[in-house]
């Protein structure tokens, strides 16, 4: 495991930062806010298909707290130590990205996770991987998007190796401090040293798109509606 030295610093998130948070949760989307990363030629920044909100209406955006699970096949000595050391690092503002290499061999995260993590000021959570205690993390209201549902736990099965470090989830590189917006479309990361101009391109491609909405409902052709804001 990196020492903590190595692993860049993170502080809590800002009044600054928990205004954009709300602005992208109320007004942006990650179809958006996808084009938007295209336009910029990161065209890899969107995460597989098969990550997916448990509830409908999960939505966050914050900045990534990334987690790297491998697989084991042992029970070791303290099996949780890194976990626990992990989730009591996350700092408000944050979400939880677990990367596991694509394993479903365990289910690391679930009802205790997602309430310690809450309460560390988390935002959400995305495992590459699966999840348990669904309905009590649905009756909690914390937002996961994940691969799939397993009741097995991941004591003997899976372990943290390292956190708040670069990872790969989903087939989209994270590293820690990315934006990571999340809604039912699926789940995008947008990488820090761009984030300005993405946030300004995807806020003028939904204006665009409010207009062409308007003119269409009011009957205008599909032709001239794109000639005038170019947009889809």
């Amino acid at each position: 495991m990196l020492s903590e030295s190595i692993r860049p610093s993170r502080t809590p998130a800002t009044e600054a930062d928990l205004k954009l948070f709300k602005l992208i949760e109320d007004q942006l989307y990650t179809a958006a806010i996808s084009d938007a990363l295209d336009e910029l030629g990161y065209r890899s920044q969107a995460m597989r298909e098969f990550i997916r909100p448990l509830s409908p209406d999960d939505r966050f955006a914050g900045w990534a707290r990334t987690l790297s699970y491998a697989d084991v096949f042992h029970i070791p000595p303290a099996p949780y130590a890194t976990e626990i050391e992990a989730i009591d690092s996350i700092l408000p503002g944050e979400v939880i990205v677990a990367s596991t290499a694509g394993s479903v061999q365990n289910a690391p995260w679930g009802e205790l996770l997602s309430t310690a993590a809450r309460a560390r000021g988390a935002r959400g959570a995305v495992i590459d991987g699966l999840v348990r205690d669904v309905k009590k993390i649905q009756c909690m209201g914390f937002p996961v998007f994940a691969r799939g549902i397993k009741p097995v736990d991941s004591k003997g099965r899976g372990t943290i190796i390292d956190y708040n470090v670069p990872v790969e989830c989903a087939g989209a590189r994270i590293s820690p401090g990315d934006l990571i917006v999340a809604d039912y479309d699926g789940v995008i990361a947008v990488p820090s040293e761009i984030l300005p101009s993405v946030i300004q391109m995807a806020s003028e491609k939904v204006a665009k798109e409010n207009g062409s909405r308007a003119e269409l409902m009011a009957g205008a052709y599909l032709k001239d509606v794109f000639a005038k804001y170019g947009v889809l």
